[in-house]
């Protein structure tokens, strides 16, 4: 057989691979050095361009998203002022621009900066972050899945990466602004709309957590621009119009080496008659299952009864609190400060979620799926007298609330059964003070804590049963007051910030 045919083409092709691969190497090459050079230029000049309110905007988009504190690693700084305005225990800045570089350094000595270009390695073995920010450079970058994936060895299981970028709506404007010498000059640039970076942080390992519009207003106009820009951006339809579209995203879950271990919390107020049957039903999970029961000053033998069924099963690991204060909130709280779990789990003492039902929590939890995960009783059908009419309908509406503002879908905000990492607990208690101690449920305390955090909440449904002993510690209408006003100062603390 001639196959000299075959191998001449063969070798053409192989020539031709190595030719298209150093035009597209020279390419990226050549785009990456234009803007250098133009940063460079444009390091000068920062000042003088109507970007200044824009810039401070963002850094305070930034500030309600990063707690000081944090270890903050920014690509594409510039000159450092918004890695330096999230006040972070360690900071680094990378960018192309010697020039911006420049004046970081002199600004902030208390940063580390370095040069280098993001597209190759970033000479930062071995080190972690909690942030890591991209803002207006995804729009500027040669190949943004590459930018991702060298990104991935910084990320530990906590990490948030967090973007802004134009939106297309304003590439006409931004052009106008830029000829008229208004806006800070660029080169052409990549246009990706949330859909694209959704699905970029997708294929290099990442998953997005939530998107969202910033800045109607990109220039001071007093009165105006705060109207606009705190306000009207965060509803529909304002908010198609933003010119900022933001994104988090952490990475994808990875399989932990070991089972961790569990802390239910029971908090149980008159629960005599649902003891024993708690104790037989609460499931062995994980490395190994605490039960943390927290009795709140009943007016039944539910301490004594709880003491009982202690002593008369050793096998099982247990815990009785005396609960110092008042409501579910502070019972929740003071069992969980004695938890010895790496899981908290709370399930309520009267037995309306199924304890068999907590297994399914777990899973999601220790698997990453879910940092925080929240019961759902508005899914399966629920016994006739599990919930009343006028319960229903808060829980809907404040469905309808806390998806809006958390910017994650809520179904069931009251519903008993809540999980999370210990860890993360520790750092809603640290946080604790952004929102105060208001909240007797302690439901809306922990998830106004974990959108703070920017956990992932997901939400598991389960057959909601109705209560077999004793009445119900909630008055349906001074307690619905009491929740309208949480919602009002967490729209004031999450959104309108």
């Amino acid at each position: 057989m001639d196959i000299s045919g075959s191998s001449a083409m063969s070798g053409d092709a192989r020539v031709f691979q190595a030719t298209a691969v150093g035009t597209f190497e020279k390419e990226a090459r050549e785009y990456r050095t234009r803007r250098q050079e133009l940063w460079d230029r444009n390091a000068a000049g920062l000042d003088k361009s109507w970007g200044g309110y824009y810039r401070k905007y963002l850094r305070r988009v930034y500030a309600t998203l990063i707690p000081k504190g944090a270890t903050i690693l920014e690509l594409g700084c510039g000159r450092g002022d918004l890695l330096a305005s999230l006040e972070p225990s360690r900071g680094i800045g990378v960018d192309f621009s010697r020039e911006m570089l420049a004046q970081a350094k002199s600004r902030y000595p208390e940063l580390e900066f370095k040069v280098g270009d993001v597209h190759s390695d970033l000479g930062m073995e071995c080190q972690q972050f909690d942030y890591i920010i991209l803002s207006d450079l995804v729009n500027d970058l040669w190949d943004v899945q590459a930018v991702l994936e060298n990104i991935q060895p910084l990320c530990h299981p906590g990490t948030r990466i967090i973007c802004n970028f134009h939106s297309h709506l304003w590439g006409v404007p931004l052009k106008l602004a830029r000829k008229l010498g208004v806006a800070t000059p660029n080169l052409v640039q990549n246009w990706l709309t949330p859909h694209d970076m959704d699905n970029l942080f997708d294929i290099s390992g990442f998953e997005s957590l939530r998107t969202w519009q910033e800045i109607l207003v990109p220039f001071q106009v007093p009165g105006l621009a705060e109207l606009c820009n705190k306000y009207l951006v965060k509803v529909t339809p304002f908010r198609f119009l933003g010119l900022a579209n933001f994104m988090m995203a952490r990475v994808k879950p990875r399989k932990r080496k070991s089972e961790p271990t569990v802390s239910v919390i029971v908090a149980a107020r008159n629960e005599a008659g649902h003891i024993e049957e708690l104790m037989e039903r609460i499931p062995e999970m994980g490395g190994g299952t605490e039960i943390v029961f927290v009795e709140g000053n009943s007016s039944d033998d539910t301490y004594e009864t709880i003491e009982r069924v202690i002593s008369e099963d050793p096998n099982r690991n247990c815990i009785l609190l005396k609960q110092p204060g008042k409501g579910k909130g502070d019972a929740v709280r003071c069992g969980f400060a004695a938890a010895k779990g790496d899981i908290l789990m709370i399930l309520d003492a009267d037995i309306t979620v199924p304890p068999e039902d907590l297994p399914r929590f777990f899973n999601v939890i220790a698997s990453g799926e879910g940092e925080f995960v929240n019961g759902v009783r508005l899914v399966y059908p629920m016994d006739e007298d599990a919930m009343r009419f006028a319960n229903l309908l808060g829980n809907k509406f404040f469905s309808w609330a806390f998806s809006w503002l958390l910017g994650q879908p809520i179904r069931d905000t009251l519903c008993g059964t809540k999980v999370l990492w210990a860890d993360d607990y520790k750092r809603i208690v640290g946080n604790r003070s952004y929102f105060g101690d208001f909240d007797p449920f302690g439901d809306f305390d922990l998830l106004f804590g974990a959108a703070k955090l920017n956990l992932k909440i997901k939400e598991v449904p389960i057959r909601y049963r109705a209560r077999r002993y004793g009445d119900t510690n909630i008055d349906r209408w001074r307690h619905g007051a009491l929740l309208l006003r949480m919602v009002a100062f967490a729209a004031h603390r999450l959104k309108f910030v």
